[in-house]
């Protein structure tokens, strides 16, 4: 198809369908774009689901697609998807083509979103304006309702829902998802449809009228201010009685920016209603959505770039109020950025981390969720203006910021409150899990942050009667006869109407409002700070033990001089709990207690005191005991305190191998040959002699004595105490046995080598050395034979 002719469309397709399997992706590209340029409308209309399909996957996973999310810039295939999916590029070229012509394309409701499939089915139109007037009703009735859309918005549903489309992701695959080419053609297209700088470029195909017919996502009677809130009738429209709208002619050079904002939102963010969060509460409710971190981390690029095209808008439209504003004056692209964070995202965005923050692991994959959250209560983040490293360290929020600390009040407190519960319940000793502590302290701790918080609360515990003073007319100015007074209690007044509103719309109206800085909260910060100086002291003891085994461990204990670590205690440790990386956490939570201090004006006498109390009172005990446990018949069992113990690192077990000493790995100071000889020679001479042994340490004299001293094992029984291990295994590993593994040791082999030397010095032969040797074993056995008593009493 190198160079296409025209022909039916039904052979085109099948054309297309066996080429998708026989060529390569970009000769198939390179056929498309020709296909594209050189058929009309009215046969491209027919290939177009396919080709999305082809491209996407299909809604319920079954067809992969190009696989977007799993093609990374190391494949070849990189740069050839990404120039064929461009904003500006062929695929969107077909997209625009088609627009011209209005056709529709269906989706059926049962891949739309819960809650908006939910008013569906229950014949109740959806609040998002996207599915207004879109609705087909089939014969069947309204479980098998679809969407028409057009080509614009049935191209974005399926790019949208490409993210969500579980994926079985390849053995071994390593790749990035911020690497990967769906999210840079996510970022692609935010910069193309929601400029920061400019308009948005105007399509390159128009109709009769002389533009792209777009259906406009709002009426011209409708504005932005209605977006994303709830109306206060209690009446709801039947998806019968759709509204017909008509295209509002200033709103046509922004239909796609809100097209695509829209489709964003509702795919990615609305899985959950207010109705359906509060019934997750339950356990028995089983989750209808569980978002990966990938879809995560994608949210978060929504999030800094409505951020930053928001914070785009000029100073002088900024600083006046959209009332002032008529579309003379104001371009619908500069009214849009106004309103996009607050009326299309912020409902929605906060369920969706209110949920995360409720049902995500608690590991370090967190973080993305973390990150996502303090990226959208940070807008000034977001300015365009460089921000220098060092002033970051102290850096003050901006008053012009108020206004929106107040209108997000639950993004600050409730989910702070939220965080603070998920945080009493992770292991603060791992050093990713210390740096989220850090990170959300050091956010709120900036400069002028907590006063605006305290300030929003203020104005939200006003009491309700404010709100009935309003005046339906406007106030008079002091030219006019009015007085300053009035307009100060008017501007007073809609301040704490827009806060009482915003949480009221997000928490509902019996919404029972706890206080960041209340008391019940400030006791729950107390908690935590004991936590963290637990988990810092932990953090310390273990670091300060790594040291010393790192400081040991010199060229001597390769031969087995320095203190060998028998029981193995640090060499299963995760690489979060290395000796570096407990520094780290040391200082993470250093920095957390001076920041929870700032922000929660700590008494710093009172938190030392309490700090010091903690330390003392685990090196006097918490270093030396062991978790919480009772007594079972075969050994130790946890319990639900000595588990958390562990978990936290308070306490542990002084773990020791309690298997057959005989039978250990081998050790790296030991000759792995002479492990094995020995170990045969021994196992011979065991089963040979074994109750002779038996017999001779059973003697209660000094025969006795000296027997166990070189036959039997030391005494066991001590560690029945520190690990739950059955007393059967104890009993079977203290039999006597001759035991010759410490003959292995390259230490022992180099002091052997040491005294045969000096022997050779001093005209000793070998067998002389030998004896020599012998004896001086058989006299240090006599001698601690003798003395043991006297020995261990000192």
């Amino acid at each position: 198809m190198a160079a296409p002719t025209l022909q039916q469309p039904s052979f085109l397709l099948a054309n297309l369908k066996t080429d998708s399997t026989t060529k390569p992706l970009l000769q198939r590209c390179q056929d498309l774009v020709k296909i594209i340029e050189d058929y009309p409308a009215k046969e491209l209309h027919l290939i177009f689901p396919w080709l999305v399909e082809c491209v996407f996957g299909s809604l319920d996973g079954i067809i992969t697609g190009w696989n977007l999310r799993l093609l990374h810039s190391r494949s070849h295939e990189y740069n050839i998807v990404l120039e064929f999916l461009n904003p500006s590029g062929p695929m969107m070229k077909l997209v625009y083509k088609l627009q011209a012509e209005e056709y529709k394309y269906e989706i059926p409701v049962n891949y739309l979103p819960g809650p908006v499939k939910a008013c569906i089915q229950e014949g109740v139109l959806p609040d998002c304006p996207l599915f207004h007037n879109k609705l087909q009703f089939p014969l069947s009735g309204l479980l098998s309702l679809n969407l028409a859309l057009n080509p614009f918005e049935f191209f974005m549903f399926n790019f949208a829902y490409c993210l969500i489309t579980p994926k079985i992701y390849p053995q071994g695959y390593h790749g990035s998802s911020t690497d990967s080419a769906y999210f840079l053609l996510v970022d692609t297209y935010l910069k193309y449809f929601l400029p920061s700088e400019g308009n948005v470029p105007p399509s390159p195909f128009s109709d009769s009228r002389g533009s792209v017919t777009a259906p406009s996502p709002r009426s011209s009677g409708v504005s932005f201010a209605g977006y994303g809130v709830h109306s206060p009738s209690l009446l709801k429209h039947h998806i019968f009685h759709q509204p017909s709208v008509n295209a509002d002619p200033s709103a046509q050079e922004i239909w796609r920016s809100e097209t695509l904002l829209q489709m964003f939102v509702e795919i990615w963010l609305h899985h959950y209603s207010l109705e359906m969060y509060q019934k997750l509460q339950s356990p028995q409710v089983k989750e209808p959505f569980s978002p990966t971190e990938e879809h995560v981390l994608v949210v978060r690029l929504l999030v800094k770039h409505l951020h930053a095209f928001s914070n785009s808008l000029k100073p002088e439209q900024l600083s006046s109020s959209p009332s002032a504003h008529s579309h003379t004056h104001t371009s619908p692209l500069e009214e849009f950025k106004r309103v996009v964070v607050q009326r299309f995202v912020q409902q929605k965005l906060y369920l969706f981390l209110q949920h995360c923050f409720g049902h995500w692991p608690l590991d370090a994959s967190f973080r993305a969720v973390l990150e996502t959250w303090l990226s959208y209560i940070q807008p000034w983040r977001y300015t365009g203006e460089k921000m220098n490293p060092q002033a970051d360290q102290s850096r003050t929020v901006p008053d012009k910021w108020e206004s929106f600390v107040q209108e997000n009040l639950l993004m600050y407190t409730k989910l702070f409150q939220v965080f603070l519960n998920r945080t009493v319940r992770t292991d603060l000793v791992n050093a990713k899990n210390a740096l989220m502590v850090f990170r959300v302290a050091k956010v709120f701790a900036q400069a002028n942050l907590s006063e605006m918080i305290q300030k929003g609360e203020q104005l939200f515990l006003e009491p309700e009667h404010v709100l009935h003073h309003r005046q339906p007319r406007g106030y008079l100015t002091p030219s006019q006869g009015g007085s300053f007074l009035s307009s100060r209690q008017r501007v007073m007044t809609d301040v704490v109407f827009r806060v009482k509103s915003h949480v009221y719309a997000l928490e509902g109206q019996d919404c029972q409002y706890k206080q960041m800085f209340g008391t019940e909260l400030r006791g729950a910060v107390m908690k935590l700070i004991q936590i963290i100086a637990q988990a810092r002291q932990t953090a310390k003891r273990i670091s300060d033990h790594s040291s010393e085994m790192a400081a040991n461990n010199s060229f001597l204990s390769w031969f087995g001089m320095g203190p060998a670590d028998h029981n193995n205690t640090f060499t299963g440790a995760e690489p979060e709990e290395s000796g570096e990386c407990l520094k780290k956490t040391h200082e993470f939570l250093e920095r957390a207690l001076e920041n929870l201090c700032q922000i929660f004006k700590l008494n710093q006498g009172q938190l030392s005191q309490l700090i010091s109390n903690l330390s003392s009172s685990q090196d006097d005990g918490n270093s030396k005991q062991l978790p919480d446990c009772i007594q079972g018949e075969n050994g130790l069992i946890l319990t639900d305190l000595g588990r958390r113990q562990i978990i936290s690192g308070l306490r542990r077990f002084d773990l020791h191998y309690q298997g057959d000493p005989e039978l250990q790995p081998i050790r790296s100071y030991e000759n792995a040959l002479l492990v094995r000889l020995f170990y045969k020679i021994s196992s011979l001479v065991n089963e040979r002699f074994g109750g002779h042994m038996n017999a001779l340490c059973s003697r209660p004299d000094f025969l006795g004595r000296l027997g166990r001293h070189y036959l039997a094992e030391q005494d066991s029984s001590v560690n029945l105490k520190h690990s739950p291990i059955s007393r059967r295994t104890l009993e079977r590993n203290t039999q006597p046995r001759l035991s010759l593994r410490s003959l292995a040791s390259y230490r022992t082999i180099l002091l052997l080598l040491l005294f045969y030397v000096i022997g050779a010095l001093l005209s000793f032969g070998p067998i002389s050395s030998t004896l020599i040797i012998l004896t001086g074993g058989f006299l240090y056995g006599l001698f601690m034979t003798l003395f043991r008593d006297k020995l261990k009493t000192h």
